[in-house]
């Protein structure tokens, strides 16, 4: 731009303030630019999401609201192809997105945790934010009534107890009861073994339906197939039994986000490290039931939640 008619000074003027201007609205537009929250379509997706979503808020964040996209490849890919910017993922799925599902790394959750971060760095510049201590995986679940009976809290609790003659019904799935990594594996580790008369093979692997079959004590069930999360299981008064020798993968939930955006919003790690670290896995249990049991909604538990973490 030329300006013939003025003298030096008011052209050094007029272009310095066009220049600072042209910064000004730069920044504006940059800083106009929300991060993108998405989760996964379920009860704990929703949960985690808006979790996400209102501690970066409330952070001062602004953010773009995506959450229940879809299942895992669904909201993996919007994450890869930069149609979203942050979702909470499992550590666990590190061994599916890497083609490593017979790697021994995912049975710990710190070497599953630094894999999946290494890994995806590498491959893909995303990264993983502090995971939670919650861990998400197959387990297996007894009545309350039987466990506090029985002072059984782990998996060595029930071999012993059906060593002693204890009895027990399983509900699971088909998957559970015939794939080499679940049920077989828990029997070989702790050395137990469940006759066909003590299992109910329920179709699909819906656990809301093997954990209502122990609450009613359907078939004379007292034990069900769960995730260790799941939002049933206080409700329905359902003692998850532990597995100590670390036979399934560690599913820890943590905050997945592209390094262009945490490079450009630094705060994010800072903000999430705390609220996830809080989310043990008793924790999660009763916000997912808050939601999938007592019909709340997710938004409204997380921010109660969230209230809790402030005081």
């Amino acid at each position: 731009m030329k300006f013939p008619l003025l003298n030096r000074v008011t052209r050094h003027l007029v272009t310095t303030t066009l220049a600072v201007g042209s910064l000004v609205s730069l920044a504006t537009a940059h800083a106009a630019s929300p991060v993108v929250i998405g989760s996964k379509i379920d009860t704990e997706g929703s949960v985690l999401g808006e979790l996400v979503l209102q501690q970066l808020e409330n952070g001062g964040v602004e953010v773009k609201d995506r959450l229940q996209l879809g299942v895992t490849n669904i909201v993996r890919q919007a994450l890869v192809s930069g149609e979203i910017d942050i979702y909470p993922e499992y550590t666990g799925n590190g061994a599916f997105f890497f083609d490593m599902a017979d790697s021994p790394v995912w049975q710990k959750a710190d070497s599953g945790y630094e894999t999946v971060r290494d890994k995806d760095l590498d491959a893909n510049q995303l990264v993983w934010l502090t995971p939670a201590p919650a861990n998400n995986t197959w387990a297996i679940s007894v009545r309350g009534d039987l466990a506090r009976d029985n002072d059984l809290t782990s998996l060595e609790d029930l071999a012993d107890y059906l060593e002693e003659g204890g009895k027990l019904k399983l509900a699971a799935s088909a998957e559970f009861v015939e794939s080499p990594q679940a049920l077989p594996s828990f029997q070989e580790a702790y050395g137990f073994e469940l006759s066909q008369g003590q299992l109910l093979v329920l179709s699909g692997g819906n656990t809301a339906a093997t954990m209502r079959a122990a609450a009613l004590q359907t078939d004379g069930v007292n034990a069900a197939m769960v995730y260790g999360t799941d939002g049933g299981l206080q409700a329905l008064d359902l003692q998850v039994l532990d597995d100590n020798l670390g036979v399934q993968p560690v599913y820890q939930p943590a905050p997945v986000i592209r390094q262009s955006v945490l490079d450009e919003n630094p705060d994010i790690a800072d903000l999430l490290a705390p609220l996830f670290a809080a989310l043990d896995r008793e924790t999660l249990q009763r916000l997912n039931g808050d939601v999938a049991v007592n019909g709340l909604d997710p938004a409204n538990v997380a921010a109660d939640f969230l209230a809790t973490l402030d005081n």
